[in-house]
């Protein structure tokens, strides 16, 4: 069987499976196999696969046609122009989450600032790490903390962190307890689904405990907002990924505890403490 005709096949097979994205799937998971890039592939589609590479292949494939998301099946998925190692460990990294390094980036000076204090940041259930690390490397002068509840979520943000040559600071804690330092700028993709919505196949496959909160999604955030409120300086920022349905409510309440509604971009939110 050649690279074209294995394509074609897969592609047929994660179609009828009902994978919107079947044929890049089958071409991720055949140069994964291969270890060449996909253009590759376009450029020897008469190339045979060996007996080897095949099976491997199918192995991959019979995974992606059980809704394992190709992320995991891989090991890795790119966030804002670098590879992050995905695992069961944490929720896989989304493009929409790259948002808010681009609202990030409004509020961030240009040069470097002409101050000795470094401006802290943390990254609020970092899972792998994409944020936080991200943000360290946009901005080497900040001083960026990354944090999760879950031990396995953060030895894999530890492992990013070492892969890419970040040096970011590690907290084990539910949201801000146990974090007392203030901060100047707080990031948080955290769980905001209801278990009452319409979710893809592939989310089953992922940490239940990154995807699903109470409260229509919201109880999580509601807390961080009440402990952002208290541990934010004046002048610093909060950002939040939040379903659009939501958005209306964490307005709301964020305007409650004193925080002050800047922009909404996508499904990301920035507030600042005046």
């Amino acid at each position: 069987m050649t690279v074209a005709e294995w394509l074609s096949e897969a592609t047929k097979e994660l179609q009828k499976a009902g994978i919107p994205t079947a044929r890049l799937d089958a071409e991720l998971l055949l140069s994964h196999t291969l270890r060449k890039p996909r253009t590759y592939l376009h450029a020897h589609g008469d190339q045979e696969l060996d007996d080897r590479q095949r099976d491997i292949a199918e192995a991959r494939l019979e995974l992606r046609l059980d809704h394992t998301p190709v992320a995991y099946i891989i090991g890795h998925k790119e966030f804002y122009g670098r590879r992050f190692k995905t695992t069961p460990a944490a929720l896989i990294p989304r493009p929409e989450s790259e948002t808010i390094i681009e609202l990030l980036r409004t509020i961030m000076p240009t040069t470097l600032p002409l101050v000795k204090e470094k401006k802290n940041l943390i990254d609020v259930g970092t899972g792998t790490g994409a944020l936080g690390i991200t943000a360290k490397l946009e901005w080497p002068e900040l001083d960026v903390t990354v944090s999760d509840i879950s031990q396995h979520a953060l030895n894999l943000a530890r492992e990013n962190a070492k892969l890419l040559h970040a040096e970011v600071h590690f907290h084990k804690g539910d949201l801000l307890r146990g974090y007392g330092a203030p901060a100047d700028i707080i990031l948080a993709n955290l769980p905001y689904v209801d278990r009452s919505w319409e979710v893809s196949p592939d989310t089953h496959a992922e940490p239940e405990l990154a995807l699903y909160a109470p409260d229509s999604g919201l109880a999580l955030i509601k807390q961080l907002i009440g402990q952002a409120a208290q541990l934010l300086r004046a002048g610093g920022s909060l950002f939040l990924e939040s379903d659009e349905r939501q958005q209306a409510a964490i307005i709301q309440l964020a305007t409650s505890h004193g925080l002050k509604h800047r922009t909404t971009l996508g499904l990301i939110t920035h507030f600042t403490k005046n």
